[in-house]
């Protein structure tokens, strides 16, 4: 059975290592979408986009195993090393989704800020042109560039706040990982058998050593009092 939960723990760590590796490459593709966003996201975008969801999903797939398979052993014969293991792996779990929002939005800002400005440069244009014309713009049709440019802004604040919300949920994942270590290093420290009563005869040995070196003193104070 440990030899079976033994490999078993071994292929999940090789797949999670792998998969791991797979998305530090999918960022790597993923990242050269910033600097100059095209209009709408290409095919390639949307591609890298929805392979990073899916190999984010199967890494928490993975992690939820290693979790499971680790609480399935006993508290001591878990090693401190797996624990370890599983904390790094989740973290850097944790470390992708955050790094993947961040890119998400970074893009979605970009994309936004481009076309804003296209907006701007395409209203100075008709500006331009309205000018040369006796009838010009109508108000509606301004009416309707302000109403776009107010959806634009709105649009990058919601992104803003998407972030915001992304990393507030790490730090609670972080802060029950925090609080399930502790609870296991206290529950594996019970478990180790006359823990208490060594602890309770150590005590006990300090206080009689600490009252046999007061006599000491004592009777070495009264002698020098008595000879003197």
């Amino acid at each position: 059975m440990a030899t079976s939960t033994s490999s078993s723990w071994a292929q999940l760590r090789q797949q999670a290592r792998s998969l791991e590796s797979q998305t530090d490459s999918l960022f790597h593709t993923y990242s050269s979408f910033v600097s100059n966003p095209a209009a709408k996201p290409s095919e390639a975008e949307l591609r890298t986009e929805s392979q990073l969801q899916e190999i984010l999903q199967r890494r928490e797939t993975v992690v939820s195993s290693l979790s499971r398979l680790l609480d399935s052993e006993t508290a001591l014969t878990s090693s401190a090393t797996k624990l370890q293991n599983l904390s790094l792996h989740r973290s850097t779990l944790t470390d992708h989704r955050r790094e993947f929002t961040r890119l998400k939005g970074t893009i979605s800002e970009s994309r936004s800020r481009t076309h804003l400005l296209s907006s701007v440069r395409d209203d100075i244009n008709a500006f331009r042109s309205a000018s040369r014309l006796e009838d010009g713009r109508s108000e509606a049709d301004y009416m309707l560039d302000e109403r776009d440019r107010i959806d634009n802004s709105h649009n990058i604040a919601d992104s803003v706040l998407s972030q915001a919300y992304a990393i507030q949920s790490d730090f609670m994942d972080q802060r029950q990982l925090l609080g399930s270590i502790n609870r296991r290093i206290v529950h594996s420290a019970s478990q180790i058998p006359g823990i208490n009563t060594i602890i309770a005869k150590i005590n006990t040995r300090k206080k009689r050593d600490s009252v046999i070196l007061a006599g000491l003193i004592a009777a070495c104070f009264l002698m020098a009092l008595w000879f003197r």
